[in-house]
C-alpha cells in the first residue's frame, strides 16, 4: 500500500510528532511505500511576514494545495494520513485529495476539530464555548494572549466549519479515546465516519522496573492545564514524599520558585532517559485539568510498571482503570490527590500490583502490532468504500 503521511510539525518536538515517527516507521516496517508530505512551525520565525503567513495559510495555502496535487500525481498513493494541517499546510489539501480519488484518513489528535485551539480551556478552566459553531469566542475571549493569534484561529475553524472543509473531504476520522469520539458526535459529524484508534507504545522492548521507586514523578510541560499547580499544593501538604518533575517550566516560573523543598522541578529530560525517570519512581501523576488526547506518558509509565495518579477528565478513565492500573481524583482537588499519593506511597505492594496490571494492559491493547491492525481496519475500510464509490 502507498500510504503519504501529511503533518504540520509544531515549533518544538511534542507527543505529536512522537506518535508520528512511530507510526512512519511502523508502515515502513509493514512494507508500505510512505511519503511524508510536511511542514513545520518552526520555519515562520526565519520566513518574510512569517507570522502573516501562517496567520493567512491556515486559512487556505495556494503553495501547500500545489504541493499537494504534485505530490499526488508522481506518488500516487492509495491513502493520504492526515495528523495536523496548521498552520502552513492548511485544510486546503484536503479537497485536492478527494477531486484526485484518494481517500484521506484524518487522526485528531487534539480537539481542533471543534475548539480553535484544541484544548477546550480558557483561563485555566475547561471552556466549551466555541460548540456548536461558537469559535467566534476564542477572540472574544482573547484565548492565545494575543487578538491577533486569537483572530486567525477563529477564522481558520470558521472557514473550515462553513466550507464543510472537514466534513465533506475526509474519508474516516480516527479519534484517540471514545471520549473525542463523543465530542465529534455532538458536533453532528458522521457516526459512520470516525473509528477509535488508540496510540502505541512499542513492542514492550523497555524493561519494567525493579524498583518500587523512592519520589512521585510528573512528566510534561509545566503549564496550566497540566494542573502543575494542585500537584504542588498537594506535595505541600505531604512533606515527608519526595516529588520530581521532568519538563520545561519557563510557563510558570512563579510557581517553580514558590514550590516546597520537597519538590524538585529537574527541567527538561531526554527522551532516551525518561524511562528512567518513570522506573525510579513510585507512581507517576498527571493532573491535568483540561481533556488531555491522549498522554503519551501513561502509556510509557505503565509499560514500566509504575501505577499511575490522575485527573477524572475527558479519555483518561478509559486508559487508567481505577482501583486497577492506578488511582483517580477529581481535577484540579488538591486534598483529593494528596490522598491518593499518600495511599500508594505508604502500600508498596499495591503499587507493584497496579504496575503490573497497568503493564499487561498496555501490552495487550497499546502495543504496535494492535495498533497496526485497527490502522489497517480503517485503511482498507476507507479503500473498500471509495473503490464501491467509484
Amino acid at each position: 500500500m502507498k500510504i503519504c503521511i501529511v503533518h504540520n510539525e509544531y515549533g518544538k518536538f511534542s507527543g505529536e510528532e512522537a506518535v508520528v515517527q512511530s507510526l512512519l516507521r511502523l508502515l515502513t516496517e509493514h512494507g508500505h511505500e510512505v511519503r511524508y508530505f510536511s511542514r513545520s512551525s518552526a520555519e515562520i520565525p526565519g520566513m518574510r511576514l512569517g507570522n502573516i503567513r501562517a496567520f493567512f495559510g491556515g486559512i487556505f495555502s495556494f503553495s501547500s494545495k500545489k504541493a499537494m496535487r504534485r505530490c499526488l500525481r508522481e506518488f500516487k498513493p492509495d491513502i493520504v494520513h492526515v495528523h495536523n494541517l496548521f498552520p502552513l499546510i492548511s485544510p486546503s489539501v484536503l479537497g485536492v485529495c478527494r477531486r484526485a480519488g484518494v481517500p484521506v484518513v484524518m487522526t485528531a489528535h487534539n480537539y481542533r476539530l471543534v475548539c480553535p485551539n484544541g484544548l477546550h480551556m480558557n483561563d485555566g478552566r475547561v471552556c466549551e464555548k466555541c460548540c456548536g459553531g461558537r469559535e467566534y469566542h476564542c477572540l472574544l475571549n482573547n484565548c492565545e494572549g494575543s487578538y491577533f493569534k486569537s483572530l486567525g484561529y477563529f477564522l481558520r475553524n470558521y472557514a473550515a466549519r462553513k466550507l464543510r472543509l472537514f466534513k465533506r473531504n475526509v474519508s474516516m476520522f480516527a479519534c484517540l479515546t471514545e471520549f473525542q469520539k463523543q465530542r465529534l458526535i455532538e458536533e453532528e459529524f458522521d457516526t459512520a465516519k470516525i473509528a477509535v484508534i488508540p496510540n502505541m507504545v512499542g513492542d514492550g522492548s523497555i524493561e519494567p522496573s525493579k524498583s518500587v521507586g523512592d519520589y512521585v514523578g510528573f512528566v510534561g510541560r509545566i503549564s496550566p492545564e497540566k494542573g502543575v499547580d494542585a500537584l504542588v499544593e498537594a506535595a505541600r501538604g505531604l512533606p515527608e514524599i519526595r516529588f520530581k518533575a521532568a519538563g520545561a517550566f519557563d510557563r510558570m516560573k512563579a510557581l517553580v520558585a514558590d514550590s516546597p523543598e520537597n519538590f524538585e522541578f529537574i527541567g527538561l529530560v531526554k527522551y532516551e532517559k525518561i524511562s528512567e525517570f518513570y522506573k525510579l519512581s513510585r507512581a507517576v501523576l498527571l493532573p491535568s485539568v483540561w481533556f488531555e488526547g491522549f498522554p503519551m506518558i501513561l502509556l510509557e509509565a505503565m509499560l514500566t510498571a509504575k501505577p499511575i495518579i490522575a485527573s477524572r477528565i475527558g479519555g483518561i478513565p478509559e486508559i487508567v482503570e481505577d482501583g486497577v492500573t492506578g488511582l483517580l481524583f477529581e481535577p484540579g482537588n488538591a486534598d483529593e490527590l494528596a490522598a491518593k499519593v499518600k495511599t500508594l506511597w505508604e502500600n508498596p505492594d499495591l503499587c507493584r500490583q497496579m504496575g503490573q496490571a497497568g503493564r499487561k494492559k498496555a501490552l495487550r491493547e497499546y502495543s504496535s502490532e494492535k495498533y497496526y491492525s485497527r490502522l489497517m481496519d480503517v485503511y482498507n475500510k476507507v479503500l473498500d468504500n471509495s473503490h464501491s464509490v467509484g
